[in-house]
Protein backbone atom coordinates (compact mmCIF):
# COMPACT_ATOMS: atom_id res chain seq x y z
CA UNK A 1 0.00 0.00 0.00
CA UNK A 2 1.40 3.45 -0.86
CA UNK A 3 1.60 5.96 1.87
CA UNK A 4 2.49 9.70 1.30
CA UNK A 5 5.19 11.51 3.26
CA UNK A 6 3.94 15.10 2.95
CA UNK A 7 6.11 18.09 4.09
CA UNK A 8 5.16 21.96 4.04
CA UNK A 9 7.66 24.58 3.84
CA UNK A 10 8.45 28.18 3.66
CA UNK A 11 10.98 29.89 0.91
CA UNK A 12 12.93 32.83 2.25
CA UNK A 13 11.89 36.28 1.48
CA UNK A 14 12.73 37.06 -2.06
CA UNK A 15 13.61 33.30 -2.58
CA UNK A 16 10.67 31.50 -3.95
CA UNK A 17 12.12 30.97 -7.28
CA UNK A 18 15.14 29.06 -5.94
CA UNK A 19 12.86 26.88 -3.41
CA UNK A 20 11.41 25.87 -6.13
CA UNK A 21 14.16 24.95 -8.59
CA UNK A 22 16.36 22.92 -4.97
CA UNK A 23 12.50 21.00 -4.93
CA UNK A 24 12.12 20.51 -8.40
CA UNK A 25 16.38 19.40 -7.71
CA UNK A 26 15.53 16.81 -4.79
CA UNK A 27 12.13 15.30 -6.34
CA UNK A 28 14.80 14.10 -9.21
CA UNK A 29 17.24 12.50 -6.36
CA UNK A 30 14.26 10.70 -4.56
CA UNK A 31 12.21 9.49 -6.85
CA UNK A 32 15.53 7.84 -8.24
CA UNK A 33 15.34 5.66 -4.86
CA UNK A 34 14.18 2.52 -4.20
CA UNK A 35 10.67 2.15 -2.71
CA UNK A 36 9.76 6.04 -4.35
CA UNK A 37 6.13 5.87 -6.16
CA UNK A 38 7.02 9.39 -7.21
CA UNK A 39 6.40 12.84 -5.94
CA UNK A 40 4.43 15.81 -6.43
CA UNK A 41 5.71 20.08 -5.75
CA UNK A 42 2.49 22.30 -4.96
CA UNK A 43 3.22 26.16 -4.03
CA UNK A 44 0.22 28.07 -2.34
CA UNK A 45 -1.67 30.29 -4.61
CA UNK A 46 -2.18 32.95 -2.51
CA UNK A 47 1.45 32.43 -0.79
CA UNK A 48 4.06 32.09 -3.02
CA UNK A 49 6.95 31.16 -0.64
CA UNK A 50 4.67 28.42 1.10
CA UNK A 51 5.15 25.05 -0.68
CA UNK A 52 4.27 21.55 -0.46
CA UNK A 53 5.84 18.67 -1.15
CA UNK A 54 4.15 14.60 -1.37
CA UNK A 55 6.58 11.91 -1.33
CA UNK A 56 4.79 8.70 -2.48
CA UNK A 57 6.69 5.67 -0.83
CA UNK A 58 5.77 2.04 -1.25
CA UNK A 59 5.54 2.19 2.98
CA UNK A 60 7.10 3.87 5.83
CA UNK A 61 9.65 1.45 6.29
CA UNK A 62 10.59 1.93 2.57
CA UNK A 63 10.65 5.65 2.86
CA UNK A 64 13.19 5.10 6.22
CA UNK A 65 15.39 2.64 4.50
CA UNK A 66 16.31 5.26 1.55
CA UNK A 67 17.65 7.73 4.25
CA UNK A 68 21.12 6.35 2.96
CA UNK A 69 20.64 7.16 -0.49
CA UNK A 70 18.66 10.26 0.38
CA UNK A 71 22.53 11.79 2.22
CA UNK A 72 23.70 11.56 -1.19
CA UNK A 73 21.35 14.12 -2.85
CA UNK A 74 22.76 17.84 -3.04
CA UNK A 75 20.35 19.99 -0.80
CA UNK A 76 22.71 23.24 -0.03
CA UNK A 77 20.60 24.74 -2.83
CA UNK A 78 17.50 24.19 -0.78
CA UNK A 79 18.85 24.60 2.43
CA UNK A 80 19.82 28.38 1.26
CA UNK A 81 15.83 29.25 0.20
CA UNK A 82 14.25 27.28 2.90
CA UNK A 83 12.97 29.34 5.63
CA UNK A 84 13.15 27.25 9.05
CA UNK A 85 12.89 23.23 9.16
CA UNK A 86 10.30 21.63 7.15
CA UNK A 87 6.79 20.19 8.78
CA UNK A 88 6.47 16.42 7.88
CA UNK A 89 4.42 13.82 8.76
CA UNK A 90 3.28 10.36 6.89
CA UNK A 91 -0.22 9.85 5.68
CA UNK A 92 -2.50 6.83 4.22
CA UNK A 93 -3.97 7.35 1.09
CA UNK A 94 -8.06 6.75 1.74
CA UNK A 95 -9.41 8.05 -1.79
CA UNK A 96 -7.40 7.64 -4.79
CA UNK A 97 -9.16 8.56 -8.00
Amino acid sequence: MTIARVYTMHAKEGMSAEMEAALNHLIDGVTAIDGSHGAELLRDAGNDRRFILIEKWESIEAHKAGAEAFKKIDTSALMAAIDGPPDGAYFDYLVRQ
